[in-house]
């Protein structure tokens, strides 16, 4: 549930009112020393019932009130927030913004230089006091904050390309294709394990008079442009990947490139008409085209795969708990992965396992306002060091993190696996468990630009699939997208290109073993 408009304080009762005077100047008119404000993940938002099934959601709730009790100066507000970046670029230069935000880290990435949100790493090197102050010195936590986390090398692997953490992974999210079992069974279908058989089961699908795959144009230019890509691109990385990440990071995302790197390489002619792979991701998903339903705008498209109109449906580990809780489906199902490509789908398919394009699901961050009882002139760093605010902030996020608070909140349905250890996952959610010990994807393109370029992508992306344009047209669009996208990039941050230029130069010998890469484009 995306919740618009101005932020919303939900479902918390009426508090007494103290009358010794706060520190908190915010606080003040109630009578506590802090109000921390929280923006819930929607998944988690008190109140609310998830996917419009089942009993409203109360874990994160009943958590908050535990610590409220533990703190009693302390009263913390779970409020609703607008996703979209703009809204939170509005709230967080003007100083406005809760103090807990829920963003994917990449978005947090492009704007870690402006101050806007808190690097935790000194917290999470240090124990989780709720930890200690059970006694038990063999519990995870007791010696760092980090080694609660169950994805070690993914939650560490999020570390911002400035080498500093800023989010807190409470849980794992990923896609996946679910199919009617039922049906597969029926009529001698299987899970594919190649794309050319992918293809073969989409067409048998049609011949039974279904829709074969339920997805939308959302879907295909995030999940679906991620997973082709890395499929063309994944062996170039040896001789494109012009930024190395520091050990920590590197351990997980093994080359990842970054908004800088992809405006780079975009200057030296890839994804562009000039690079046969780039055309050949979007050729490839040009081939699900006949196979998707008829409205591929269509936001709400699972009442088809619950009546069984259509035999698959492409959705993120969330859609485990509508199935779950349909005690009328009237049908077996389960999930699979997208296949990989080989060399017969593809001249540049590497064969290699489909990559994961999920990994932390729900991402908690502290913003500039937990500082708001320090002086803004101050350096930064300075004001993190003094502010009482921001230590309590901490101690909330630190003491969700505590098993028995996390399973509160995260199997409080069937959607996320856990990500805190000694918490497991529903047992409907173990095909994703599996997908989440693949490889992390080669980059994110939807989260490494602006919102323009993913709604140019989106709108160019539709008029391709829907026929309107071909696919040379759809490129001269996304060419000049990336183009102007990457130059805003770069300005924005002011971005150097000289030490990648050096090393592009250096790797140089690695790339002359490549085919077919793209040429740079005359200089002007």
């Amino acid at each position: 549930m995306v919740v618009l408009g101005a932020a919303v304080v939900l479902f918390w009762p009426e508090r007494p009112v103290p009358a010794a005077p706060t520190a908190d100047a915010s606080a003040a008119a109630d009578g506590h020393k802090f109000v921390l404000r929280m923006a819930a993940p929607q998944s988690y938002l008190p109140g609310s019932l998830p996917q419009g099934v089942g009993q409203p959601l109360q874990g994160l709730a009943r958590v908050v009130a535990d610590f409220e009790a533990r703190f009693p100066d302390t009263r913390v507000e779970i409020i609703a927030v607008p996703i979209e970046r703009e809204f939170l670029v509005t709230q967080l230069s003007g100083g406005a913004a809760p103090d807990i935000v829920c963003v994917n880290v990449e978005d947090v990435w492009v704007d870690v230089q402006k101050h806007w949100y808190v690097p935790l790493d000194r917290y999470l090197e240090q124990p989780n006091p709720f930890v200690v102050a059970k006694g038990d010195p063999r519990a995870p936590g007791t010696r760092q904050w980090w080694d609660m986390f169950a994805y070690q090398a993914i939650t560490r692997g999020k570390a911002a390309p400035d080498g500093r953490n800023y989010c807190i992974s409470l849980d794992m999210v990923e896609t996946g294709i679910f199919y009617n079992k039922t049906l597969f069974a029926a009529h001698g279908l299987r899970p594919p394990e190649t794309w050319s058989e992918f293809l073969v089961l989409l067409q048998r699908a049609k011949e039974l008079g279904l829709t074969p795959l339920l997805t939308n144009v959302d879907c295909l230019a995030d999940w679906g442009a991620d997973l082709v890509f890395d499929q063309f691109y994944r062996e170039l990385l040896p001789g494109i990947d012009v930024k190395k990440d520091d050990p920590v990071r590197a351990a997980y995302l093994q080359g990842y490139l970054d908004p800088e790197e992809l405006a780079f390489l975009q200057r030296q002619g890839f994804f562009t008409r000039r690079d046969p792979r780039y055309v050949e991701v979007w050729r490839k998903l040009g081939e699900l085209r006949p196979y998707l339903t008829k409205d591929i705008n269509n936001q709400d498209f699972v009442r088809e795969f619950v009546t069984q109109q259509a035999a698959m449906i492409w959705n993120g580990s969330w859609f485990v708990y509508r199935l779950h809780a349909d005690k009328q489906l009237g049908f077996d199902w389960g999930v699979f992965y997208l296949p990989p490509m080989f060399p017969a789908d593809s001249p540049y398919a590497s064969g290699l396992p489909m990559c994961v394009i999920g990994g932390v699901g729900n991402q908690l961050e502290v913003t500039n306002s937990a500082l708001s009882d320090t002086d803004p002139a101050l350096p930064f760093a300075e004001r993190m060091a003094r502010s009482e605010r921001l230590q309590r902030v901490v101690a909330l996020l630190q003491f969700i993190c505590l098993p028995e608070n996390t399973d509160r909140i995260v199997n409080e349905f069937e959607a996320f696996v856990p990500n805190i250890v000694g918490v497991p996952a529903r047992p409907q959610l173990d095909p994703f468990v599996e997908i989440l010990k693949r490889r992390y994807t080669t980059t994110k393109w939807t989260y490494s630009f602006d919102l323009r370029f993913t709604d140019i992508l989106k709108r160019t992306l539709h008029l391709y699939l829907t026929g309107a344009i071909t696919l040379d047209e759809f490129m001269r669009w996304q060419e000049g997208n990336i183009a102007t996208a990457s130059g805003n990039f770069v300005q924005r941050m002011n971005f150097d290109f000289a030490p990648l230029q050096q090393e592009w130069d250096r790797m140089a010998p690695v790339r002359a073993g490549f085919r077919d890469l793209p040429t740079p484009p005359p200089a002007r």
